[in-house]
């Protein structure tokens, strides 16, 4: 029987819900758990930003990094959902828990300055899956800063500066090799990003069918996440000297992940049952993997800042 997104959180006693912290409440509510970061299995866990090379101060003229310092949000947790079509705008869907929460907290004059940013990556296939990574901040963002630029300005923007640095931590040779390591994608020029901004929250659809080669890399990881672990840390690329050093907004370990861990969320009704990006097909030919991987990693459609990379 499959699981079925709840609003409610299964335990014997529902006292002991009312005593949590509304943040607990989400992160024992959400489809993937926080686990131990170096044994967990099928959750998530919150690496250090030192495990993460980001711009340093000194950056435009000798084009040095250094390791990521605290990161500007804390994680809320990892939610692993299944539909019969792509999940867009979840932060408003009457499902999902975050919200629900949330709303619930602030009746009561709780996380009233609460900000949420959500990255929801919208992955195609048979049954649509979405991955999607909630941070939390509940001191105001200073007027001014990168990061309130990013939630105000416009979308041209945001995908300007929206940037991934993904870091394999174990796993296959191939899905290393397909992925790379250590290394920084701006993706809201690699693949469509659509964002929808809420009074409290700050939501970004990632639509991985966007690009056939991220869909190939993706999928291939897939059919080996449950040998997989992997560190995903999110930020706003810094492209001026009063914006160094780059400071990361999130950073998330997703570990040995089961597929069939996923909860599902019905599509809302005015949402077409139908999804108009369909899973490309791929025909690789004699193209390595690692060729495919740098493919993505530095392919034109995306600016890229790889660790190895001198840019």
């Amino acid at each position: 029987m499959e699981k079925v997104c709840q609003l409610s959180i299964e335990v014997e006693d529902e006292a002991e819900v009312e005593k949590l912290d509304w943040k607990e409440t989400i992160k024992k509510g959400l489809s993937l758990q926080e686990v131990d970061l170096e044994s967990g299995k099928n959750g998530w866990g919150s690496p250090p930003g030192s495990y993460f090379n980001v711009r340093a101060a000194n950056y435009f003229v000798k084009r040095m990094k250094c390791p990521a310092g605290d990161s500007l949000l804390k994680p809320l947790g990892v939610d692993w959902l299944k539909s019969t079509g792509k999940l867009e705008h979840v932060m408003a869907h009457p499902g999902n828990l975050v919200r629900q929460v949330l709303d619930k907290a602030q009746e009561k004059g709780e996380a009233l300055k609460s900000f949420i940013f959500a990255v929801n990556l919208q992955i195609p296939g048979k049954d649509h899956h979405s991955a999607v990574f909630y941070f939390v901040t509940e001191e105001p963002i200073r007027q001014g800063s990168l990061l309130y630029r990013f939630i105000h300005e416009d979308d041209a923007f945001r995908n300007s500066r929206f940037k991934l640095i993904n870091r394999i931590v174990r796993g296959p040779w191939i899905v290393k090799a397909a992925a790379g390591n250590h290394a920084a994608c701006l993706l809201g020029r690699a693949l469509t990003c659509h964002y929808v901004k809420g009074p409290n929250y700050l939501e970004i659809d990632v639509d991985i069918a966007s690009s056939t080669v991220a869909n190939a890399i993706l999928h291939l990881a897939l059919g080996y996440v449950t040998s997989v672990v992997v560190d995903l840390a999110f930020l706003v690329e810094s492209q001026a000297d009063d914006e160094l050093p780059e400071k990361l907004l999130g950073a998330v370990r997703v570990a040995h992940m089961e597929i069939s861990s996923a909860s599902t969320l019905e599509l809302l009704p005015e949402t077409p049952s139908s999804d108009k990006c369909q899973t490309p097909t791929f025909q690789l030919g004699g193209l390595s993997w690692r060729k495919l991987g740098r493919s993505f990693t530095f392919g034109k459609a995306g600016k890229v800042d790889a660790e190895e990379d001198a840019s």
